[in-house]
């Protein structure tokens, strides 16, 4: 981006012709961003109030379920994970794009991240967040959620830790731990030019909390640089240890269909796969929205469709591994369990997931697709629903299909309620990156003036 200021009429038709082109200084770099925290608009306030009346259906559809008892859930033997699990899984996916965004590309030293990772860590830390709720909602009683944390008690009960949920609360809590550690980090120096323009005293407030006395100081950008490359080295494991924890769920079962060592990587690469799609989405919005063109370019959202195409890839390569080995391998409930996936009562979950996943991501191949907005937008709810679909699948399908043929059943369906609780997850995520957009700057103006040219003083 050039830092040759424009004026007049020649910077009106440049705005005008290419909205990518429009000029960028320093200065006008912290009014772009900045004017993002302002008073709510008419459309703000419209989408705000929707999703807080969908996050009320999806509480009362709780409320629904805390009195008359998991029931409701649609749970039916011999399929007793259903849509919570689906949702815990595909949310902990989809918080895998931040730390792989922010930290890793940091640490390789990708410069176009700097203009999206700002919404993928915020992702990340609403993402933890969203799927923190769905083991307590499986266990039927969530306000006993504290029984998981391992606490001594006058009776010496300890959770058991041979248990995979009780992995899970360790990966989720350590991930959400780090993430907002490291999301809070980034935020410092961002926060506090906010502060110093900031006027109403509740975000002024909030802003000095958050910007933790920042001057900008020699010394204080230091220990900034140093604290931040210490987080990020930290946050890169956890990319693959915290999902490859949420697969143990499924592989260390004895489970047909879900005892493979290949689960790990598989997960891995799907998390990545959901993440940065939906990351996608939601440059794309916010970039027309706040009128960020010259920020979030084409160039930025085409790269970020280049991993989505391969991580396709992979998942892709994964789920042709499994359908071989179940063929190859000696086990005829391995192999009747992949048929069944495919070709048995539930194959239109399969055929969702692996057309959404694997064949309509070929399109990104074609540059023209990459750098067209409108047609990758929809390509990336389909990810997305594919994404989650393939957790579906995996789950439902295994658990329909036990090894002992009296036990097969096919009469689980997703209930109202589980339908409306879904919705509640989707509609608590919103609301937090909602007020994240018109709170906190959602692009960093440290990282990016990094880019800019320095200013140069005026002769005279």
């Amino acid at each position: 981006m050039s830092g040759t200021v424009l004026t007049g009429a020649a910077a009106a038709a440049l705005h005008r012709d290419d909205p990518e082109r429009r000029p960028l200084t320093q200065k006008s770099l912290n009014d772009d961003i900045l004017r993002m925290i302002a008073k709510p608009g008419p459309v703000w306030i419209a989408v705000f109030a929707f999703d807080l009346l969908v996050l009320l259906v999806g509480g009362l559809c709780l409320r629904n379920q805390i009195v008359l008892g998991l029931g409701v859930a649609g749970y039916t033997r011999p399929v007793m994970w259903a849509a919570y699990i689906t949702n815990f899984v595909f949310w902990v996916g989809i918080a895998h794009c931040g730390t792989l965004v922010s930290a890793i590309l940091f640490l390789f030293r990708s410069h176009f991240r700097r203009a999206v990772y700002r919404v993928a860590e915020a992702m990340t830390v609403f993402g933890v967040l969203t799927a923190g709720l769905f083991p307590l909602l499986h266990t039927g009683r969530p306000w006993l959620g504290y029984w998981l944390v391992p606490y001594p008690t006058q009776r010496g009960l300890w959770p058991n830790f041979r248990s995979p949920l009780e992995w899970d609360v360790f990966a989720v809590t350590t991930y959400l731990t780090v993430s907002s550690i490291f999301f809070v980090v980034g935020l410092i120096p961002d926060v506090a030019a906010a502060r110093d323009r900031a006027t109403g005293k509740v975000l002024k407030t909030l802003y000095t909390a958050l910007s933790f006395g920042w001057s900008g100081g020699n010394n204080q950008w230091k220990h900034y640089y140093g604290a931040y490359l210490y987080f990020a080295a930290i946050a890169t494991p956890l990319v693959l240890s915290v999902h490859s924890v949420v697969s143990w769920d499924f592989a260390v079962s004895q489970t047909a269909g879900w005892h493979n060592t290949i689960f790990a990587p598989y997960f891995v690469a799907g998390a990545i796969f959901s993440g940065v799609a939906l990351v996608i989405n939601l440059l794309i919005v916010i970039r027309k929205a706040f009128r960020l063109e010259h920020i979030v370019t084409t160039d930025h959202i085409e790269k970020l469709s280049k991993l989505v195409l391969l991580t396709s890839t992979i998942v892709g390569y994964s789920y042709l591994t499994e359908f071989f080995m179940a063929w190859y391998g000696p086990s005829n409930a391995e192999r009747d369990t992949f048929l069944f996936r495919y070709f048995g009562h539930f194959w239109w979950a399969s055929w969702i997931m692996f057309t959404c996943n694997v064949i309509l991501p070929l399109l990104l191949w074609f540059k023209g697709v990459r750098r067209n907005l409108p047609v990758l937008f929809v390509l990336m709810l389909f990810v997305n629903v594919g994404m989650w679909f393939e957790r579906f699948v995996i789950i439902i399908t295994s658990l329909a299909r036990p090894f002992e043929p009296y036990a097969w059943g096919v009469n689980y369906r997703m209930s109202w309620t589980e339908a409306g609780i879904t919705a509640g997850a989707f509609a608590w995520f919103f609301m937090f990156f909602l007020v994240f957009v018109k709170v906190l700057p959602a692009f960093s103006i440290t990282e990016i003036k990094e880019t800019l040219p320095v200013p140069r003083r005026r002769k005279g």
